[in-house]
């Protein structure tokens, strides 16, 4: 049986909080980073496996419409979502990731894209806007979800960054992004480095291990694995390292400690279920 026993002790360390929506019918957990709480002009969280209708190996918040789980349930699953956030299912838009480091600015057109309609986008990977109402969501089982808000010019940034994203520096191009389309100063953002696999879990061959060694300084990013010509990677370090080189203040930036791997009861992780799994799912979205 799935319970949050064994996960409270790691978000009482004030990195997260995990808030509890709770109604008659289910109680849908959502874990909060405490940096962000302070900020009354956004809402945001990331899911857990917890709360939903899914059965099997997509127990059972299971956000994904393409990895075989019953469509009807994977919807039910993002009503919940989205009665959490207090918003309507157009509300949402969703991202398609395809471990670019392509960034797109979405209004309330791309409402439901994703859940109720066809996105009439491909490719992408992050997601940025400065309309208040409107739900971003990114997929995850491993990789890192980025989160970045700027209370200056009242605009949101969130994206998907894999190794590959990661390498080509997917948290430097969102903030670019919103440079572009909102004037956004790093400076002035508040961002975050969300639950992903840790660097003891994730095993790498040696292709990918000598290009972080060439795009990244710190050494401790990649390490001997355990195994002869494997490596392991810290993708937490690395994409830290790109934020703060982008412009993020050190004060400004929250860190995971939540591995993906290491909590396969609670979290969808790809390595753990050798992809047998669902996908969890990272929110966030401006106040009206």
């Amino acid at each position: 049986m799935i319970t949050l026993q064994n996960f409270k002790q790691k978000t009482e360390n004030k990195i997260f909080d995990l808030d509890t929506k709770k109604t008659l019918d289910y109680e849908l957990p959502m874990l909060k980073f405490q940096l962000f709480q302070r900020e009354k002009g956004m809402q945001h969280g990331f899911s857990t496996r917890l709360g939903g209708v899914s059965t099997g190996i997509y127990e059972s918040l299971n956000l994904s419409f393409t990895r075989g789980d019953d469509p009807a349930s994977v919807l039910d699953n993002y009503r919940r979502v989205s009665d959490y956030f207090g918003v309507d299912l157009e509300h949402i838009v969703t991202s398609d990731q395809t471990h670019t480091t392509n960034v797109i600015e979405v209004t309330s057109l791309h409402g439901g894209s994703g859940i109720t309609r066809e996105r009439d986008f491909t490719d992408v990977d992050g997601m940025v806007t400065k309309e208040p109402g409107l739900l971003l969501a990114t997929f995850y089982a491993d990789c890192v979800p980025l989160y970045f808000y700027d209370s200056v010019h009242k605009a949101i940034g969130l994206s998907h960054s894999g190794w590959r994203g990661t390498v080509n520096r997917m948290g430097a191009a969102t903030l670019e992004k919103m440079k572009e389309c909102f004037g956004t100063n790093p400076e002035d953002v508040i961002a975050a480095i969300g639950p992903s696999i840790c660097q003891d879990c994730y095993e790498v061959s040696e292709d990918v291990a000598f290009a972080f060694k060439k795009e990244f300084l710190n050494q401790e990013i990649v390490l001997p694995g355990k195994k002869e010509g494997k490596y392991q990677l810290d993708l937490w370090k690395a994409n830290r390292e790109v934020l703060l080189s982008a412009g993020i203040k050190e004060e400004n930036l929250a860190v995971t400690n939540i591995c993906t791997c290491c909590n396969e009861q609670l979290l969808f992780s790809h390595r753990a279920s050798q992809g047998r799994r669902g996908n969890l799912g990272a929110f966030l979205m401006l106040k009206g």
